[in-house]
Formats: structure tokens, C-alpha cells, sequence
């Protein structure tokens, strides 16, 4: 099974049903595979106290003011309503068949659940389920966990899931914050993991034959092969084929004339895991940076002259999301990849374009994910929302790797090219940029640089 941890239980054994485990530590916190407790129910960070403007907030307070009504419609319940104020393509639909939901009696390679994104929310449905579950991300405190109840009567909108989710959705996977994450897990006919496989962690980092366990997945990939689409008894189930991944017609699998779209598009799945990710990594930063000038602010010390110790705090997940930012260790493609639902067009368009018509949403699909390997979330209200020091730090990388300076190993996939597109794409279309980036993005690209070779996070 791959899939997005969008549940809501009290009991840690209910997430073992199906092969899903999370670690229930709350607080947990690996970087380097160095724990670190993160008191984010604290101040400064204040979870569970600060009110939430995330988009599904924001749509709740104009329920509670009578400006919005949720349209009730047959079998999909409240989902397209939902979608549609949230702004959530349909052409993102992912179906998952494990058991990785609260409602998982419902779930399995007959009657997957549906997933559906944008940058910023993440809404799950289920045929026939009891609630819709949804995840959407506040820029300064991360993963907002919700349910809506799927019944024509559900007029008082989304409830706040929290303290339930919280002891699902914190741990190592999820790096110690309200997060999210994707797995791939060999799946059997009843929706559980096969025994004696292994379960994977899934983001643009992991190989092409890893991915989608437990996931239907349509579209063309070649001779590239992927655990979507199987469902396997045992262990020995036999050699997985490119034939396996190779589907653009699900309606032999299930009966998909209930769902809203016929397709769990291979480019949607791409694109979700990248994201995954990096909504955690924002996350981390941001907390990391808040709690170090909080420990300093109670020190006495200021901004401007923080400690060794909190400038460490700051700039280890600093540069670990650079390096995401910049699809470092990004698996490559070994043949073109093609979706079937529309999905790519769509996310495509969404994005911001410069003078010369680029756009960071552009796609690759024969080598890579992107054409621009630079992640379209930097656009997100989460990116913006980096306290000072950690921002401060990411643009100082990320300019010293787009100039050529950094020529270290992380970022050996970037050409020249590359970094000279990825820099006058930010300068014209990415607002706060620093001013010398401008300078920089107008320079001759035959002006020398002076080399920095970067091999590991910074002090």
C-alpha cells in the first residue's frame, strides 16, 4: 500500500488494521537520526490554542456566518461542494484500496477510497463512508486535521479533528510535526498487507519500482514497472510487469461509475509525492525557527544574535528543505510518463508564468517530475510564513546554488541551464524575493562565479 495518512482514531490498533503503522510519539522529532522533542502544544507554537486560518477554515467561518451552504449531492455526498470551495481539481483523483482509514471496513480493491489535492488541502471519500476526511494545512501551524459528516442534514460544516488525529499524525514519518505521508504496501484482495512484504516510505526520492502499493494507478509509463494496481495473496505472488502499470481502464477492476472521475491519474500520484513531503518539511523549519528565537528571546538575546546552538536548530531542516525544494536525490524516469485524466494540463496552468512563458508547474514526464526542478510550493502562504532567520537562510542557498556558486554534490542534477531558468523564473514571478536576485537573473551567464562545494548541512 502507498498512501496518505488521512485518518481519525483514539486507538493505536485501529492503525494497524491493513498494515498501517505510525510511530505514536508525540513530540518525536528525526533529523540526521537525531531525536528531538518538539513541544508544539507549547509556546511559542501553541497548537491546540491558536486559531487556524487554513482553507477549510476559512470556508467554515463563512458557513458559521451564512455566506455558504454545502450542496448535498447523491452518492458523492458533500464531496464536489466540498471540492469546489476548496478549489480541489477532480482531475487529481488518487484511488487507494488499502485499509488505512478509520471507516477501513469500507475500504478494499472493490471499493477504494477516493483522494483528492491541491497545494494547500488534501480531502479523502470513501463510497458509501460515514464522513469525508481532509486534511489542509495552516501556514503557520501545519496539517489542520477535519471531518465532515456525509449526511443531507451535515448544515453546521466541517468539524476540527484534534487531539484524535494528533496521535496518528506525529512521529518520525511525519518528522515530529502534524503532518502527512505516503506509503507503498503490497496489498491482497481484502485490502491488508500481504504478509512477509515490506511497507515503503514514498516521496519523489523513492525508485519508480517501489511506488503506489495499494494504489490503482492509469496512465503509460513503458517498461518502467511499480506496485500500483496489484493485489497479491502472498508473498510469492509472482514478477511484478509493466503490464501491471500499464492500465488506462479501471472498470474491470471495481464499479467506478460511482466515483466522479474514471482515472487515478499516474501523474497526479507524481505530483502528490512530492508534495507529501515537502508540507512537512515547511513545517519543521518553521517550528524549528519559532522554539530556537523563543529559547533565545528567554535568554535575552535578540534575532540578530542568536546562539550556535539555535542557529543549528535553524539551518539543519533549513537546508534539508532546500535540498527538497531543489529535487535533490530526485528518482529518475527512464521512459516518458502519460496521464489520462487531464491532471497534468490542469496543474499546469495553475502556476505563475515569467516573461518567456515558464512556469515552475511545467512538466518533464521523460527524465524527471519537472521541467524547472524547483518546487511550485515556494508560492505556498506556508513558504512565506518562514520566521526570518529560516527563510533568510533557504533564499541564501537557494541563491548560491542557482548562481553556480554551490557546486556540491546534492545539486550535481541541475545544470547550468537549469539553474539560470529556475532564478529568472523566481525573480519574475515570486514576490519577496531579495534584491540582488534580480541583479543576479540579469548578469551575462558567462560572468564567473565564485564556487562553494556544499557536502552536507551547514554549522
Amino acid at each position: 500500500m502507498i498512501d496518505i495518512e488521512v485518518k481519525w482514531t483514539r486507538r493505536a490498533s485501529a492503525m494497524a488494521r491493513g498494515g498501517v503503522t505510525l510511530v505514536l510519539a508525540q513530540g518525536l522529532f528525526l533529523v540526521s537520526a537525531e531525536a528531538q522533542f518538539i513541544p508544539f502544544q507549547d509556546d511559542p507554537i501553541r497548537y491546540y490554542v491558536d486559531r487556524a486560518e487554513d482553507p477549510v477554515a476559512k470556508v467554515q467561518a463563512r458557513i458559521e456566518r451564512g455566506e455558504k451552504r454545502l450542496e448535498f449531492e447523491g452518492v458523492n455526498g458533500y464531496l464536489k461542494s466540498v471540492l469546489r470551495e476548496l478549489d480541489v481539481p477532480l482531475s487529481s483523483q488518487a484511488l487507494v484500496y488499502s485499509k488505512s482509514s478509520l471507516q477501513f471496513r469500507k475500504v478494499s480493491p472493490k471499493t477504494p477510497r477516493a483522494l483528492y489535492f491541491n497545494d494547500d488541502v488534501y480531502v479523502g471519500w470513501i463510497n458509501g463512508g460515514e464522513f469525508l476526511e481532509i486534511v489542509s494545512f495552516d501556514a503557520n501551524q501545519g496539517a489542520i486535521f477535519y471531518t465532515l459528516d456525509q449526511t443531507p442534514t451535515a448544515s453546521r460544516g466541517f468539524t476540527k479533528a484534534e487531539l484524535d488525529c494528533i496521535q496518528c499524525h506525529v512521529g518520525a514519518r511525519t518528522q515530529g510535526v502534524p503532518g502527512v505521508l505516503l506509503r507503498s504496501i503490497v496489498t491482497n484482495s481484502k485490502g491488508n498487507q500481504t504478509a512477509e512484504t515490506r511497507p515503503y516510505l514514498t516521496d519523489h526520492r523513492s525508485p519508480f519500482a517501489e511506488r503506489w502499493g495499494g494504489w490503482y494507478v492509469t496512465g503509460t509509463h513503458g517498461r518502467q514497472t511499480h506496485l500500483g494496481n496489484l493485489v497479491v495473496d502472498s508473498a510469492d505472488g509472482g514478477k511484478v510487469d509493466a503490464t501491471d502499470g500499464n492500465v488506462v481502464d479501471l472498470a474491470s477492476r471495481f464499479p467506478i461509475a460511482s466515483y466522479p472521475t474514471q482515472h487515478s491519474d499516474i501523474v497526479a500520484h507524481l505530483v502528490l509525492d512530492h508534495q507529501v513531503q515537502l508540507h512537512n518539511l515547511i513545517t519543521v523549519a518553521n517550528y524549528q525557527t519559532r522554539l530556537a528565537l523563543h529559547a533565545e528571546k528567554a535568554a535575552g538575546r535578540g534575532v540578530d544574535a542568536i546562539s550556535a546552538e539555535s542557529r543549528k536548530k535553524i539551518e539543519v531542516p533549513s537546508e534539508e528543505l532546500v535540498r527538497y525544494l531543489l529535487f535533490a536525490g530526485e528518482a529518475p524516469l527512464t521512459e516518458p510518463v502519460v496521464g489520462d485524466s487531464g491532471f497534468t494540463r490542469e496543474f499546469s496552468a495553475r502556476g505563475p508564468r515569467d516573461g518567456k512563458g515558464r512556469s515552475l508547474r511545467d512538466f518533464d514526464l521523460t527524465r524527471r517530475i519537472f521541467k524547472y526542478p524547483c518546487s511550485y510550493l515556494i508560492y505556498t502562504a506556508a513558504f512565506d510564513a518562514l520566521p526570518r532567520p529560516a527563510k533568510d537562510y533557504v533564499y541564501r542557498r537557494l541563491f548560491e546554488v542557482l548562481t553556480n556558486a554551490d557546486q556540491g554534490s546534492a545539486f550535481a542534477h541541475l545544470s547550468p541551464d537549469d539553474r539560470r531558468a529556475i532564478l529568472e523564473i523566481l525573480v519574475a514571478t515570486k514576490p519577496g524575493v531579495p534584491k540582488d536576485w534580480r541583479a543576479a537573473a540579469d548578469k551575462p551567464t558567462s560572468d564567473p562565479v565564485k564556487s562553494v562545494d556544499s557536502t552536507g548541512p551547514r554549522p
